[in-house]
């Protein structure tokens, strides 16, 4: 009895507990005899250890081979190349594309695959590209000879590192929090910036526009008041789709200014429009579609109309204040 193990023994040939068979056809690329080839010592067994990594970014000059490495195999197309190798107890797999690279190792054992690994992609990984300064916006307003019309431009907007000290600390905790919303952390498709006039409003979405820009288009209505208060222009900008914009990609609709619209006595003075701004951003006019909408106002919170401002409508609601005495002091240096 004392000869049983608990754990049974690893079998001396694996390679007939796991057989294995490459099927090729005139569909398959050089590259996938590749992929194929590097996974035989693995699935046999003679190489059980495996370790990867996925770099974004890699130096054009990094050759992701350690010192004595063997190139068995390489292959080279439009847009992928590929490379087998092998050394002591190990094989190397490159995959690369674009800038990026998927580099993986097998080995005899697992410090050996970690080590091996660890050379090919030592100084290999590329600093990333500097974001342009500049973003596109759109401009909406409506044309008297062509209905609503859409022209963009290219503005300047500094990153949320170099403009945060121009805030004072609660504002730029709520704008941490705001420039790091992504498609699925949306939360409310309203977004009010409310505040005396000269806090920084406006430059607060030139900058959100930056943060933003790789999954939402902005957007600026050039005359709001118009937007609520016409349907066919409404339509036009909210539900139906610009050419340029993406399928599933977000956009944030910005209107500046909106005292009017948006303030406690709104649905008195505005007639309709408020009620068609609330339904945009969770009515049925807003199912389906991918919009948030953006409104600044020098109105104080207390003015605003409930409505606006009830619990789970507003993705966020800011007041830009002034600096405080302490923090102008030190924003003066």
């Amino acid at each position: 009895m004392s000869a049983m193990a608990d754990t049974p023994p690893a079998p001396s040939a694996p390679q007939r507990s796991l057989p294995i068979r490459l099927n090729l056809d005139d569909s398959d690329a050089p590259s996938d005899v590749v992929d194929a080839l590097f996974l035989g010592r693995f699935a046999t067994g003679e190489q059980p250890h495996a370790h990867g990594t996925t770099l974004d970014r890699v130096r054009p000059e990094a050759t992701l081979l350690p010192a004595g490495a063997r190139v068995l195999r390489a292959s080279k197309d439009d847009d992928r190349s590929a490379l087998l190798a092998e050394g002591e107890g190990w094989t190397l797999l490159v995959s690369r594309w674009n800038r990026g690279a998927d580099v993986t190792v097998t080995a005899t054992d697992e410090e050996l695959a970690r080590r091996i690994l660890a050379e090919a992609t030592d100084g290999a990984k590329d600093e990333p590209e500097p974001q342009p300064e500049n973003v596109t916006m759109g401009f909406w307003h409506m044309s008297p000879r062509r209905g609503p019309h859409r022209t963009t431009r290219q503005i300047g907007a500094g990153t949320w590192e170099e403009v945060r000290p121009h805030y004072s600390a609660p504002v730029a905790e709520s704008m941490d929090r705001l420039m790091k919303v992504t498609p699925d952390s949306v939360a409310g498709r309203l977004l009010l910036l409310h505040g005396p006039p000269g806090t920084g409003k406006t430059s607060a979405l030139r900058t959100l526009a930056r943060s933003w820009r790789d999954w939402c288009q902005v957007d600026c209505v050039l005359d709001p008041e118009r937007l609520f208060n016409d349907v066919g222009y409404l339509m036009d900008i909210a539900i139906g789709e610009d050419e340029g914009t993406a399928k599933g990609r977000w956009r944030l609709l910005l209107l500046e200014d909106c005292d009017e619209l948006i303030r406690g006595e709104a649905k008195h003075t505005a007639g309709q429009a408020l009620s068609r701004l609330l339904n945009l951003t969770d009515g049925l006019l807003g199912q389906g579609r991918n919009v948030l909408v953006g409104v600044t106002t020098n109105e104080d919170l207390e003015r605003l109309h409930p409505a606006v401002v009830r619990p789970g409508r507003c993705l966020a609601r800011i007041e830009v204040g002034p600096l405080s005495r302490a923090e102008s002091v030190a924003w003066l240096g």
